[in-house]
């Protein structure tokens, strides 16, 4: 939600600009020396007022232009981003979306055993946080391999390879 309420932000910072920088003819943007080395000074005001007019239209297409790709931009993220959260529910909803398949991948660092509320960093990048009170005691392993499945109700389960043990958890990112 964050990104998108930057996107949102940018988005209108890039309409507030263009439409107050549209609302100056071309003589209040442009210094006396820029304007007579463009050779402006020799239009006539009709051609001035011409050149202004297209100016303050072009200004305005852009500026939509750019507002649609950011607002399309942010629903698109929106959509990835609920698949995200969809694919790691824990919260018994049944109909989880997104891919549910199981994978394997490696802890980041060090493992000493699952607890209730510990996360999990995956090579992948994926965070995953422990939600029940499984337990496995006594282990410390570098960089294990784990895999990680889909159960029912949209439960998802973690288990270090060579262990039978396995945790339920719940993706956090």
């Amino acid at each position: 939600m964050p990104r998108i309420r930057t996107l949102l932000a940018a988005a209108l910072l890039a309409c507030a600009m263009p439409a107050a920088f549209a609302q100056q003819n071309i003589q209040q943007q442009m210094t006396a020396g820029e304007f007579a080395a463009a050779g402006l000074d020799k239009l006539s005001a009709a051609e001035l007022e011409t050149l202004n007019r297209w100016l303050q239209q072009r200004v305005e297409v852009e500026t939509s232009v750019v507002v649609e790709q950011a607002v399309e931009q942010g629903r698109e993220e929106g959509r990835q981003q609920a698949q995200v959260e969809a694919a790691g529910r824990s919260d018994g909803s049944l109909f989880g979306g997104g891919p549910r398949e199981q994978f394997q991948s490696t802890i980041v660092g060090e493992f000493s055993g699952f607890g209730r509320g510990q996360r999990y960093t995956l090579a992948n990048g994926q965070v995953w946080e422990q939600t029940d009170a499984s337990r496995l005691d006594g282990v410390n392993r570098t960089d294990p391999q784990v895999t990680v499945s889909p159960g029912v109700m949209g439960a998802w389960f973690l288990r270090i390879d060579g262990y039978n043990t396995r945790a339920k958890v719940r993706r956090v990112n």
